[in-house]
């Protein structure tokens, strides 16, 4: 396709998608002659996650080429890939110091319930990983509140979010190459999580209506 039916297809004006071609946030067309070059539905997949960096993370172009970087880095197995990737996206603060007493609690307790859950890769790879981190930053902060976030109580949530990890990788790979699996996992991953945040709420309220009534 020429450009101009990629930015019909799109929905992605012709001016926006020649910043994106700049920017090195989607590849160049096959060249067909000295000014004019043919599109496939690569370039549509990349322009569909380049929006949903862009306008539903919010991410900074100088993110957004990174996190496409490791999207298509090739010489990376599957999970370091999505994984990388994933990783650069925002995750929010970092923990405080080892000395601070909520933050070394918070430790403790994330170890005690990876340990408990059996998940040896997040225990291997442990603070290494930005979601490991936060996850630390948002006990800590349950723990200074009053709230003890403990591993027993965290156990039941992280086996809900286990098989919520099965869905996402089992959608992911309805997709036909590698390429679109990595682009669907980080797509996923901005675009599923406020719809399983509305969720989340919307169950709230069905089941507090069931225990005590509207």
């Amino acid at each position: 396709m020429r450009l101009a039916e990629l930015s019909e297809r799109s929905g992605v004006s012709l001016a926006t998608i020649k910043y994106y071609l700049r920017q090195g946030l989607l590849a160049p067309g096959d060249r067909v002659s000295a000014t004019t070059a043919e599109y496939d539905e690569s370039h549509l997949r990349r322009l569909r996650l380049v929006r949903a960096l862009l306008q539903v993370g919010r991410l900074p172009v100088a993110t957004a080429k990174k996190v496409l970087g490791h999207v298509d880095d090739e010489s990376l197995g599957r999970s370091i890939r999505m994984g990388a990737a994933l990783w650069e996206l925002p995750h929010g603060a970092e923990p405080d110091d080892d000395k601070d007493e909520a933050t070394v609690a918070a430790r403790t307790e994330v170890d005690r319930l990876l340990e408990r859950l059996g998940w040896e890769s997040a225990r291997e790879i442990g603070a290494l990983s930005p979601v490991h981190r936060s996850l630390v930053v948002a006990v800590a902060t349950l723990i200074r509140l009053g709230y003890p976030w403990d591993a027993e109580l965290m156990a039941p949530y992280a086996e809900l979010m286990h098989r919520a990890a099965i869905r996402d990788l089992d959608f992911v790979e309805t997709r036909h190459s590698e390429a679109e699996r990595v682009e669907t996992a980080v797509a996923a991953a901005i675009l599923f999580r406020p719809a399983l945040d509305a969720l989340h709420r919307l169950a709230q309220e069905e089941e507090s209506a069931r225990r005590y009534g509207l």
